[in-house]
């Protein structure tokens, strides 16, 4: 049986309420890692941010702690080029992971980088979710559907989140996100729920907030 998978529904008040504290508390930068004994201890939830270069990874985490400069966001794919941690709060680390694809760098870097990646990803115990960002006006390509491989072989949950909703046009992005369903639908790590994004007009930002916040 093929699993269904929904777009997220606005929060409940509890749950609203939950992720406004959360990101209404000390938001900061911790460090940028490039290798995995320079990870900070593992002593609170953390959930990372996958996607490929230029999908505004950095754009979603300055949105979602209402800090524009906290992550650097750079219209030259391929600049993070390091595991960043922020705080959420005293509970919470956010992760910015490497973007992934047409990262402009030298190929041993960006192998470098890959096995970090894997290494980070099946080896950090404090690690509750992925969310795997894809562009709205693009859906899911080849590059997506490898991080979302590892993902199953890593064993994390990963949730997909559709960034830069405002780009497209209804029945665009209605085709988009049946495209992005399909695509789900043969990973056994996706979670059965996609959240619909834009950080320029706020769309979704509230419901990530409370999933973040509610993660057990």
């Amino acid at each position: 049986m093929q699993m269904q998978f929904t777009l997220a529904e606005e929060p409940e008040a509890l749950s609203k309420e939950k992720g406004r504290l959360l990101f209404a508390g000390e938001t900061d930068f911790v460090k940028g890692v490039v290798a995995m004994d320079g990870l900070p201890p593992a002593d609170r939830m953390e959930v990372c941010f996958a996607g490929r270069s230029n999908v505004g990874k950095s754009t979603l985490i300055n949105a979602l702690t209402g800090r524009k400069g906290l992550a650097r966001a750079s219209n030259t794919p391929g600049r993070t080029q390091e595991i960043n941690y922020f705080t959420a709060g005293e509970s919470h680390y956010l992760v910015d992971l490497p973007g992934y694809g047409y990262a402009n760098a030298p190929l041993p870097v960006v192998e470098k980088w890959q096995r970090l990646l894997k290494q980070y990803l099946s080896g950090r115990q404090t690690l509750r979710r992925a969310f795997v960002l894809i562009d709205a006006r693009h859906g899911v390509k080849a590059v997506d559907e490898e991080i979302m491989s590892l993902l199953d072989s890593s064993a994390v949950t990963f949730q997909c989140v559709l960034t830069k909703a405002d780009k497209v046009k209804e029945k665009e992005r209605a085709n988009v996100i049946a495209q992005v369903q399909g695509k789900l639908a043969t990973h056994p790590a996706a979670y059965p729920e996609m959240i619909v994004t834009s950080s320029e007009k706020g769309w979704g930002i509230e419901t990530l907030r409370a999933i973040i916040a509610t993660l057990e």
